[in-house]
């Protein structure tokens, strides 16, 4: 059986207060999961810890074989890791494909048109990002992170913005990329319907992570 791409091991957290505690899961190739959870639950905080921007206050985590707060973490960043944000984040003063071009030139890899085609941007993806809907500007980013090629997808939200139709396309697209790559996808979302699309269910409530599929 292949290594996990991510591993948490007795994971807790939080702020003025605890969001999370003894949280332990594992993440493989060609796998997703999705984590549900309410509003405040910590699912966004249970990513940051998982995704190398905010160490958990105990346990361990592991990618690609690495305790990420205790070693360098910044080519995990460049290649092997691609963060998706409810909120695009894109160069508005730059084209949509502009904007992948600064992701392909920076991990050495190139804009993939079958990519742009599945996510139905071909048509738009030369025009100014703020010509773009909010919508299409989702897409564009979500490409951009698929065009450098990670090994492990973190998404939160991805789909929070999107109508009921364009969200199963960005989640099928997703899915797809995993198996195609080898890749995991751990993604954070309030709709359950999406969250059934993904191999593994998590909820997250009075800081307890239990497994629901």
């Amino acid at each position: 059986m292949s290594s996990p791409l991510l591993r948490a091991e007795g994971l807790s957290f939080g702020f003025e207060y605890e969001l999370f505690n003894d949280v332990n899961l594992e993440l493989f190739p060609k796998e997703s999961i999705a984590i549900l959870g309410v509003s405040g639950s910590g699912k966004s905080s249970l990513l940051h810890n998982l995704s190398t921007f905010l160490p958990p206050n105990g346990g361990k985590v592991t990618i690609d074989g690495q305790d990420i707060y205790n070693s360098d973490v910044t080519a995990l960043r460049r290649s092997f890791v691609g963060i998706i944000f409810q909120f695009h984040y894109l160069f508005k003063s730059m084209s949509a494909r502009e904007n992948l071009n600064v992701t392909t030139l920076l991990s050495d890899t190139s804009v993939d048109e079958r990519l742009l085609q599945t996510l139905q941007i071909q048509n738009v993806i030369d025009q100014h990002v703020t010509e773009l809907s909010g919508g299409q500007q989702q897409r564009v980013s979500i490409a951009r992170v698929l065009s450098k090629r990670p090994k492990l997808i973190f998404a939160d939200e991805p789909t929070g913005n999107l109508d009921k139709a364009t969200a199963s396309l960005v989640m099928k697209t997703l899915i797809q990329y995993t198996h195609e790559n080898d890749a995991g996808l751990f993604v954070v979302t309030h709709d359950e319907e999406l969250a059934k699309m993904c191999n593994k269910i998590y909820r997250l409530e009075d800081k307890t992570i239990t497994q629901l599929q």
